[in-house]
């Protein structure tokens, strides 16, 4: 009688399906953290710049966002309940990360309103390595935009 040497085909399988969920799931885990919170960053600050939008066009008052050493702050909102004070100026979630304006170029702010539609305006946020541009076409609200868009 002879004996088989080898595997089967099905344990073969087997084999090559625990290896390709265990190199997925060291993947899935191994994400760039710079990445993650850059996109974060992104996402927090496109919410705070539709809400800046959105209190301006209501009020009436031009606003503005900057970069300022350690955060950005909106010229032009102010604090509910204080009378009048300005917002303060908001922290970056993660220390490293900067932000310019690039488009229109050379400009030191954002402008967000009063008027509905607003230029087209671009701004790069970086994180160590990683760069990101957010931006609106002026009528739509800021997002980030995919690479490559002009």
């Amino acid at each position: 009688m002879r004996h088989a040497l080898g595997f089967t085909l099905l344990e073969l399988m087997v084999v090559v399906a625990i290896a390709a969920l265990a190199t997925a799931g060291v993947t899935l885990a191994w994400r760039d953290s710079d990445a993650e919170r850059l996109d974060r960053e992104a996402l927090r600050l496109a919410a705070l710049i539709e809400s800046a939008r959105a209190q301006s066009r209501v009020t009436g008052l031009p606003v503005a966002w900057r970069a300022v050493p350690g955060g950005f702050e909106f010229l032009g909102l102010r604090r509910p309940g204080t009378n009048g004070a300005s917002a303060a100026p908001q922290p970056w979630l993660s220390e490293q990360t900067s932000a310019t304006v690039v488009q229109p170029a050379g400009a030191p702010v954002l402008v967000l309103g009063p008027e509905p539609v607003v230029p087209q305006q671009r701004l790069m946020l970086a994180l160590g390595d990683r760069r990101l541009t957010m931006g609106t076409d002026g009528v739509g609200p800021f997002k980030v935009m995919p690479d490559g868009t002009p």
